[in-house]
């Protein structure tokens, strides 16, 4: 019995570690799966940022809600501003790459799970130095809320997100709301928190909302999924978010 014992078990870890190093082969080759998307050439594209990540949602976070929420918050924009979008207007873009200045929007999913390489730090720090927005949503818990900000801290020493309150100017941008916490009932981690990140200029630069989740709201909203006041706050604060980005 040892003796079968020890030819056994060696056999079952070998079979173990393969069936590991597939898993995660598998997981890695599930982002390729992913479709591009050639946007229209219209004045507002939003472009939906591929980042490194740490495997804490499999690596996919990046794409939760694609493109179903891109869609609808762009018909939203279409409808409701007079900004030139189409349904269409919105692209994958690597934040490692430099198609990342040709966007000055840029929505991150997930953010919980980033793990940035030094490439997109670089290209992070540019960006903003360079007058670009990013909304950061679709996190909770304070695990990825401090993973988020060891990545921000990394890109941008010194600085760090301070609370954003009902009065600043991007929750008015466009249409103002009656309540922050309207969301929160619907989604998972307690009260929302919004902050910000500002440039030198004292320009908000990173907008991060914690325990929220605007794209369920924005892809499951025609489906009786969410309701339609939290839907309705949900988009109507996405396009504050980029009328901001876009006149400031």
């Amino acid at each position: 019995m040892t003796k079968l014992c020890e030819r056994v078990v060696p056999l079952l870890l070998i079979v173990m570690l393969s069936c590991s190093m597939a898993l995660a082969q598998f997981r890695r080759s599930r982002q390729i799966y992913v479709p591009q998307h050639q946007p229209p050439a219209t004045e507002f594209v939003a472009a939906r940022w591929h980042f490194g990540t740490n495997g804490a949602i499999g690596h996919m976070g990046w794409s939760h809600n694609y493109p179903q929420s891109d869609e609808h918050l762009n018909e939203f924009l279409m409808r409701a501003t007079g900004v030139d979008v189409e349904v269409a207007s919105y692209r994958i873009v690597e934040l490692g790459s430099p198609e990342v200045f040709d966007y000055p929007f840029a929505y991150v999913s997930e953010p919980g799970e980033m793990e940035l390489t030094e490439q997109e730090v670089l290209n992070l720090r540019e960006f903003v130095g360079r007058g670009g927005f990013v909304l950061m949503d679709d996190f909770d818990g304070p695990a990825q809320w401090n993973q988020l900000r060891s990545q921000i801290l990394r890109t941008f020493p010194g600085k760090d997100f301070r609370p954003l309150t009902q009065e600043h100017v991007v929750f008015t941008a466009h249409t103002p709301l009656e309540n922050l916490q309207a969301m929160a009932e619907h989604v998972p981690g307690g009260d929302i928190t919004y902050y910000g990140l500002f440039d030198d200029d004292g320009r908000l630069a990173i907008m991060a909302g914690l325990n929220n989740d605007l794209a369920n709201f924005w892809d499951w909203y025609s489906n009786g999924s969410m309701p339609l006041k939290p839907s309705t706050d949900a988009f109507r604060l996405g396009t504050n978010a980029v009328i901001y980005s876009l006149t400031h």
